[in-house]
């Protein structure tokens, strides 16, 4: 079967969710084609979540409604800066407030079992507000999920203390490089950290070719310098192990955005969890790698919804 994934899906609206403090938020949503229940799916940092539509067909056709929103700051949903390539945020604490607020509205409109999958940003989001008792979905799927920075030559503390340094001696919200998802990596070998399908990553440039308006390049210093010191929060003693949501983690050991090992160890921490990991053949977008492992990373999530949210 034949999937356009440069067109938004049959059946499918794009619209605008209004958070607490009226910021707009751009969504979709996507009705079930059966009653199998409901996923949220959110996306990463300067994602947009058409660049997972095809991820959405496979659950659709199984008889998911499939939700998603843009981050505030990013893709369709205005930006924090002046700057609208820059992937700014001084604290993620409005993302978990609109991750909470968006949660409770969405559950109270759809049919369960209610799961989240988040990639990313998104995956430590996610876990965050599962930590802090701010949502409470069936199961929850964590697809590369950031919940350590690639940091080299730097361990993650040191770092984090460089990325503190530079918010206090020039703006905060200026990018931290030049282009590219981390530095020191070209823009033409960008491709590289994020998957082997050329196909599928052309077709996000093809979408922000398409609305450029959705596009977003480097984060702020102000970011880096939030995402680790978010991270590390939630490695505290306890905060882990007090999540007992069922969760399946995905993860990539040649992953060169989010460090692997800090997700073998939270999979290790929390109550109820399985890992899966792949090998180089995995980049950092396991949903949007080459079939192989998209296929696989499909079927682990197939699997772990059958035997953790059963048909209701």
């Amino acid at each position: 079967m034949t999937f356009d994934r440069r067109a938004v899906p049959s059946g499918a609206t794009i619209g605008t969710w209004a958070a607490l403090d009226g910021w707009p938020l751009r969504t979709f949503c996507w009705d079930p084609a059966g009653e199998r229940g409901a996923i949220l799916f959110l996306g990463g940092r300067g994602d947009v979540f058409e660049k997972y539509y095809e991820a959405f067909d496979h659950w659709h056709r199984a008889g998911w409604s499939i939700d998603s929103f843009d981050w505030r700051g990013q893709g369709g949903s205005g930006r924090l800066s002046a700057d609208p390539l820059c992937g700014h945020a001084s604290d993620f604490a409005p993302w978990i407030e609109d991750l909470a607020a968006f949660f409770a509205e969405w559950k109270g409109r759809t049919s369960g079992p209610h799961v989240v999958i988040a990639h990313s940003m998104g995956g430590h989001l996610t876990l965050r507000a599962l930590a802090e008792r701010r949502i409470a979905p069936d199961a929850a799927v964590l697809v590369a999920p950031m919940l350590g920075l690639k940091s080299a030559p730097f361990g993650p503390r040191l770092a984090a203390k460089v990325a503190w340094l530079m918010t206090k001696i020039g703006r905060p919200e200026r990018q931290a490089w030049k282009s590219n998802e981390r530095p020191g990596v070209p823009m033409k070998k960008r491709q590289t950290l994020l998957t082997h399908d050329l196909g599928r990553y052309e077709d996000e440039l093809w979408w922000k070719h398409e609305k450029p308006e959705i596009s977003v390049g480097p984060p702020s210093w102000a970011w880096v310098a939030e995402a680790y010191r978010s991270t590390l929060a939630l490695q505290a003693p306890g905060r882990l192990e007090s999540v007992t949501t069922p969760m399946l983690l995905l993860a990539a050991d040649q992953d060169r955005l989010v460090d692997s090992s800090a997700i073998r160890r939270a999979a290790a921490r929390l109550p109820d969890a399985k890992l899966r990991v792949w090998g180089p053949e995995s980049a950092h977008e396991i949903l949007r790698e080459a079939d192989p492992v998209r296929d696989a990373a499909l079927a682990e999530i197939d699997a772990f919804l059958k035997a953790r949210v059963p048909h209701p």
